[in-house]
């Protein structure tokens, strides 16, 4: 069964949907917590449900090598919300000072 046909094989970091920017990890994880094929098919409305059935039978004839993949993606993608915690962009920065700040502006302006 030729199932490779359906991915794009970026690097060994990235395993994307043929014809489309979705990596296999959004499909996997959507359905490991609880999404059926259809619902994902739905949800990523450029995705056939040929392609998102395509992902899961990948992932269950190639389990350990997925469940690696998903593992180096879940650590890459938790290292990245850490460090952007840590150093925020000038734009996520301002927009924590507004949303700070929005308790006593919403004070100021809601006078009697």
């Amino acid at each position: 069964m030729e199932l490779e046909g359906y991915f794009d094989f970026v690097s060994p970091e990235e395993i994307r949907i043929k014809g489309s920017r979705i990596g296999i990890e959004t499909v996997l994880e959507d359905y490991l917590d609880g999404a059926s094929p259809e619902e994902i098919a739905a949800r990523y409305r450029n995705l056939t449900l040929e392609q998102v059935y395509a992902a899961l039978l990948y992932y269950f004839h190639n389990r350990g090598k997925v469940e690696a993949y998903l593992d180096a993606w879940r650590k890459y993608t938790e290292q990245a919300r850490l460090e952007w915690e840590r150093e925020p962009s000038p734009v996520a920065r301002r927009l924590r000072e507004l949303k700070a700040r929005r308790p006593s502006l919403q004070a100021e302006t809601a006078t009697p």
